[in-house]
């Protein structure tokens, strides 16, 4: 009999900063099969446990602005800036369709467009 090769998941050992945008799941809420256990924060601290030493993050709820104090790095996943902005960046924008493109890239371009109108190729007839 073969035996099939166990893998086993590793969390990152991560250390976040004030300001990262965050994944955070609220594992008692999470096992207890309770609504609202995963959002996104933001990192608003980070401090160390006086007895224990373990760093300990605040994060904010970007959702509802609540307050978070205390979570452990092992609940939280880092939200890349790469992965935010991927829509933008291979968004096809020489295609004539904004539909083509994701809502943010729309979003995007209008805002430089309206921001540095002064260097728009002029129009051709």
């Amino acid at each position: 009999m073969t035996q099939q090769p166990q893998t086993q998941a590793t969390s990152p050992q991560t250390t976040y900063r004030q300001g990262d945008f965050v994944l955070f799941r609220d594992a008692e809420r999470y096992w207890l099969g309770k609504p609202g256990h995963t959002f996104v924060g933001r990192v608003a601290r980070s401090w160390q446990h006086a007895h224990t030493g373990q760093v300990l993050y605040d994060l904010t709820e970007l959702g509802s602005n609540r307050y978070i104090a205390g979570v452990d790095r092992n609940y939280m996943r880092l939200l890349p800036p790469d992965d935010a902005m991927a829509d933008i960046d291979t968004a096809p924008l020489a295609e004539p369709d904004t539909g083509a493109m994701s809502p943010a890239a729309v979003a995007w371009l209008r805002q430089h467009l309206r921001q540095d109108s002064s260097k728009l190729p002029a129009q051709r007839d």
